[in-house]
């Protein structure tokens, strides 16, 4: 597995239109809500500008520097019948998805951090009052988010096509997962909604990690909520993911 995990990393790398998506576009994505955040009632909802940018930047982390990476290192790989080989010898299936898919979950976990430090830094947050919240919020994610990528993969035909299946999921978690508007400032149906959706609960345990007013039920509401889409999308990779390419 840390071969292939070198050798991933060694590829990834390589990739530059990869790298420029997964390192450049989720530094250069919070000023944006920083831009909409101004036309919002924020103290209305109890947030400031650094509790609103601080969860949204490692949102589009985990979006763009885990999931929709993957999503085109996993289709590549099986179009270029690399996964095929990899079947043949002593490594496991899971195995072989984990060390395929342990670059982009660290380059996400090390992008969050310094995003964090420098939400931190820039805008003025003080230290987080549950950071056990945050920890948590944050490696469900990365988990969550590469199977997701994997189950994403299972229903991508080309590596062409990967650039452009991820795109739903990626959209709705930007409009609808609080990372551009809180969940607090929308209608409560619509809210009750976006709830249910897998980065929601990411953003609610950072966001909660920060200023310490998520009660225990709502954590474990957000914590039973990502576990079960990671359940789901582990499911679907073990009925549905290809190995060999799809014609």
């Amino acid at each position: 597995m840390v071969s292939l995990a070198r050798a991933e990393l060694t590829l990834f790398g390589q990739n530059k239109s990869t790298l420029i998506a997964a390192l450049f576009v989720p530094l250069v994505l919070p000023f944006s809500v920083r831009a909409a955040a101004k036309e919002m009632d924020l103290a209305e909802a109890g947030l400031t500008i650094g509790t609103l940018m601080l969860p949204a930047a490692i949102g589009f982390s985990l979006l763009f520097a885990v999931y929709s990476a993957l999503v085109g290192v996993f289709v590549v790989r099986r179009e270029e019948l690399v996964l095929k080989r990899l079947r043949t010898g002593e490594l496991r299936d899971v195995e072989i998805l984990a060390g395929s898919a342990l670059p982009a979950v660290l380059s996400g976990l090390v992008q969050s951090l310094l995003l964090a430090v420098g939400c931190v830094a820039l805008l003025d947050l003080s230290a987080p009052s549950a950071i056990h919240l945050a920890v948590i919020g944050l490696l469900l994610g990365l988990v969550m988010c590469a199977a997701l990528a994997a189950a994403t993969a299972s229903f991508t035909g080309t590596g062409e096509s990967a650039q452009v299946t991820p795109l739903p999921f990626t959209f709705v978690s930007m409009l609808g997962s609080g990372m551009f508007v809180p969940l607090e400032l929308l209608p409560h149906r619509l809210a009750s909604v976006c709830e249910l959706l897998p980065l929601t609960p990411v953003i609610t345990l950072v966001r909660g990690g920060w200023t310490g007013d998520l009660s225990g039920a709502e954590a474990f509401g957000a914590v039973v909520t990502a576990v079960a889409w990671t359940v789901l999308a582990v499911l679907v990779v073990r009925r549905r993911f290809r190995w060999e390419p799809r014609r």
